[in-house]
């Protein structure tokens, strides 16, 4: 972890802090999950480098060298936390930006190739990645959304996981998260995409009305 560390801050990334959160439901509605899953988040509170440089500044160079780095880092520690990234079945990400920033800020972390990408492919997915991004003061928390890693309509591992570090992020800085589940919500049991009957305002005319 130090060499990763010391990798993000050549690259020009100041990491004042890693915070780690994981939970598992022991029982829910009186009963244990079929399936138990462990839920896990992991935010890097980090400098942000655009901070004062205006709204037509070109993000795109940074971008390159900040954010695979901080996706390789945060991935490993999920990966570690998990038990691997074969045990990964959902996944999400998120940014939170200090009040000297953008919310283009934290977008230009999360939403490009660089890093979603590469997320993507550390985790072993195939889907879109879910996200959650805002502007806030130091320790307020963040909603992370999960869906399946490999087939987004998989409505039994739409969940999410909080996101919350004390001090951070301060004004000038961003914290960039990757969240990840082993398994679904307790109990699905609300169907799917694939079995769902055809629903129209047409045919619910009667409950509509």
């Amino acid at each position: 972890m130090q060499e990763r560390n010391r990798n993000c801050i050549e690259a020009g990334i100041e990491i004042r802090k890693l915070s780690l959160y994981r939970e598992e439901i022991v029982t829910e509605a009186g009963a244990a999950p079929a399936r138990p899953a462990f839920r896990a988040s992991v935010a890097a509170v980090v400098t942000n480098p655009w901070v004062g440089t205006g709204a037509a500044t070109d993000l795109s160079d940074a971008v390159g060298e900040l954010a695979p780095r901080l996706a390789k880092l945060l991935t490993d520690k999920l990966i570690e936390t998990l038990g691997g990234a074969d045990r990964i079945e959902a996944f999400g990400k998120a940014a939170i930006v200090g009040t000297a920033g953008e919310i283009e800020h934290g977008g230009a972390l999360i939403h490009t190739p660089y890093f979603g990408n590469l997320v993507r492919e550390f985790l072993q997915g195939e889907s879109i990645i879910c996200f959650a991004d805002t502007r806030a003061e130091a320790g307020e928390e963040l909603i992370v959304p999960m869906w399946h890693k490999e087939h987004a309509a998989t409505r039994s591992h739409y969940q999410t996981v909080s996101a919350r570090v004390a001090d951070a992020p301060r004004a000038d800085e961003i914290v960039v998260i990757a969240a990840a589940s082993t398994g679904p919500r307790p109990h699905p049991r609300i169907g799917d995409r694939a079995t769902d009957p055809a629903v129209t305002a047409q045919n619910l005319e009667a409950v509509l009305s």
